[in-house]
């Protein structure tokens, strides 16, 4: 059988209904969907079975992302992304929507969640899409910190006293690596960029408990020693915004993001990093063409570049892009 050619791809979002989540998915970037309380939109996914992203577009709509992943291998994501990933999509992308505060958590790095969960790592990163009047995010701690110190503070549920609060605006991104505590502030709209893996180490949870009168699990025997005590402060990224060009926001060894303001212009793209690659459309739209093929994206969507397609176009008025691969 003749495999259709490849193109770019959208995909299906997939919501995740959660206690702390809000309506600005819906009402800010126009997601589709009749559920409330809609604190995730994971826009490509294969972290497992029951999530694994579905084709929204083009001949291969309908097809799963594994499936795609078993049929086009590294035409799809690259010779050396294939070798190392297998039939597995390296990267979980997407939009979180944060009406209340996110639990303060951690996740384990590669060898502790491969040993632990038979999980890759949750290296991430957020860029900041909408924020309320002074909301923040947790991430790291305020003051040097032992363990001891910390176990101190969360027995006596005072865990809030030693951590940075950084108050966030539009555009602001930060890194957040293994081991760092964090959490997503009330009122704070973002995309994040992470490695496949959904394994969380919860921390505390500001003791809410759902409708039920039941609190979530915590994960503290866990996260003991996964915690980076560290006092670091490089999780916010300076970056540059020149228009119409490629600026650098991260680099690491799980992917590189890019950010682009493109003003009236087409860009002339060629891919050379033997990657897939993904743009995140966080403000206006543009249009990806091909030999053959023309997609749009919008504020709020997704578009998936298979790593066989080494050179097409971005056409836009107005956009601004977060550009993903490895």
């Amino acid at each position: 059988m003749i495999k259709k050619k490849l193109y770019p791809i959208k995909f299906q979002p997939i919501f995740k209904e959660k206690i702390w989540g809000g309506n600005k998915l819906k009402s800010v970037l126009n997601k589709k969907t009749d559920c409330n309380s809609i604190g995730e939109s994971w826009e490509i996914s294969d972290v497992n079975e029951n999530d694994v992203s579905i084709v929204a577009n083009g001949e291969l709509e309908g097809d799963s992302l594994k499936t795609l992943l078993k049929e086009y291998t590294s035409d799809l994501i690259g010779i050396k992304n294939h070798k190392t990933f297998g039939n597995k999509f390296p990267l979980l992308i997407k939009f979180i929507d944060a009406k209340e505060d996110l639990s303060i958590q951690l996740h384990p790095n590669n060898e502790m969640a491969a040993k632990r969960h038979n999980s890759f790592g949750k290296t991430e990163m957020w860029y900041v899409l909408q924020a309320d009047v002074d909301a923040n995010l947790i991430i790291g701690f305020n003051q040097e910190m032992t363990s001891d110190k910390y176990l101190n503070h969360l027995n006596n549920k005072t865990l809030p006293k030693i951590l940075n609060f950084d108050k966030v605006k539009p555009g602001d991104a930060f890194f957040v690596d293994v081991g760092r505590i964090h959490a997503i502030g009330a009122g704070v709209m973002l995309a994040e960029i992470q490695q496949t893996s959904d394994i969380t180490y919860r921390v505390y949870d500001w003791d809410r408990v759902d409708a039920n009168g039941n609190s979530r699990d915590l994960h503290n025997d866990l996260a003991i020693d996964a915690i980076n005590f560290s006092m670091k402060d490089d999780f916010r990224i300076n970056y540059s915004k020149k228009e119409n060009q490629t600026n650098k926001l991260v680099t690491c060894p799980y992917f590189t993001t890019n950010y682009l303001s493109l003003q009236t212009t087409t860009l002339q793209k060629k891919n050379t990093f033997d990657s897939f690659i993904i743009y995140l459309c966080v403000e206006g739209e543009a249009t990806v063409t091909t030999s053959g093929f023309s997609e749009t994206i919008k504020k709020g969507e997704t578009v998936l570049m298979p790593a066989a397609i080494t050179s097409f176009q971005i056409e836009a008025e107005r956009a601004e892009l977060l550009e993903v691969y490895i």
